[in-house]
């Protein structure tokens, strides 16, 4: 059989030389945000029929890095001085805040002093964040990441979009949002017929911009096409820690209480007040296992008034105390038993 000729897409900025990424890979780091780039890089060099990109992969200590899902990889090198007009993407994943060392934090730092333009990856954003190289930048984290994130950073311009590149700093979502991303920064630097031909490559359809964000809409989530039910959720989704009541709620939505109690219970198999409790013990959850905020304050981030109600709802729900939900990270700060068991 005789070889198909492969395309070859004329580039912009043919003459460049090669633009070299740095992969700082971190402990448990999640593979998928990771390799979507990689791969389109590889295809991209493929379609152009050059080198236009090179990459290497560091991490703390060199030697090897094994991934969240257990595949490990052999590292290029520790964390030393780069190459000029290098670009840095820290990939993160699992419980990124026990990866986030001192050196690590230093030695970016250090390259953001240089001028290097650095990214994260999934949860990496907060590795950027807590080294202050976020500062007064817009950005973005995993959507399972950003109730933590906004407590600790509330000096970063957190945004829900898939990706965000603001000046030197990229932050991607993680999974499929790393393709996006990628795609940008091949169309930035090559153009647009090549970032669409490794779209094709990756059989990626829909390429999304800054401008789309994380989650499913309301309705695709809960897969109920309701329009006050959806408006509903919103409102209970964008007031966490000042509650509004049921009555309120149905209200805003130009329906009775009983009617919106019928609404939830038909399409959803729960109260309205049920509902609610669920998102703020979710969001409560999140704020436990990602961050250090003592339980009094994890409360009132999600509407509870007092720590007892608080851990009886808790424990209602998860079968387990907010308290020992906490201790079970090993991370026991400013806690007070007595209160919350």
């Amino acid at each position: 059989m005789a070889q198909t000729e492969r395309l070859v897409i004329p580039i912009e900025n043919a003459g460049n030389k090669p633009r070299h990424f740095v992969f700082a890979l971190l402990d448990r780091f999640t593979l998928m945000a990771f390799t979507s780039v990689v791969e389109g890089l590889r295809i991209a060099n493929r379609m152009a029929d050059k080198q236009i990109y090179t990459w290497t992969l560091v991490g703390e200590g060199g030697g090897t890095v094994t991934s969240s899902s257990g595949v490990e990889f052999k590292l290029d090198g520790d964390l030393e001085d780069l190459p000029r007009d290098s670009t840095i993407l820290v990939c993160g994943g699992v419980e990124v805040q026990k990866s986030t060392t001192k050196r690590l934090l230093n030695w970016l730092r250090k390259e953001a002093r240089r001028g290097a333009p650095i990214g994260g990856l999934c949860t990496a954003s907060y590795v950027l964040a807590k080294a202050g190289l976020l500062d007064g930048k817009r950005a973005t984290i995993h959507w399972e990441n950003q109730d933590s994130f906004t407590e600790e950073f509330d000096e970063v311009d957190l945004t829900k979009s898939v990706f965000v590149v603001d000046g030197n700093r990229i932050t991607a979502a993680g999974g499929t949002a790393s393709i996006d991303l990628m795609l940008k920064i091949i169309a930035d630097d090559h153009g647009e017929d090549l970032s669409n031909a490794v779209a094709d490559q990756l059989i990626y359809s829909s390429i999304r911009t800054d401008r789309d964000t994380q989650r499913l809409s309301i309705p695709t989530r809960i897969g109920v096409r309701h329009p006050k039910l959806s408006q509903v959720i919103q409102m209970m989704e964008q007031n966490i820690e000042e509650p509004i009541s049921p009555a309120i709620l149905a209200k805003d939505v130009g329906m009775s209480t009983r009617q919106l109690e019928r609404l939830f219970r038909r399409y959803l198999n729960r109260s309205p007040k049920r509902y609610y409790m669920e998102l703020r013990l979710s969001k409560a959850r999140n704020l436990l296992m990602q961050t250090d905020m003592s339980v009094i304050n994890v409360a009132l981030a999600c509407g509870f008034a007092s720590p007892s109600h608080f851990s009886k709802c808790y424990r209602a729900h998860y079968e387990t105390t907010p308290y020992r939900e906490r201790g079970s990270q090993g991370t026991r700060r400013n806690e007070e038993p007595a209160d919350l068991e």
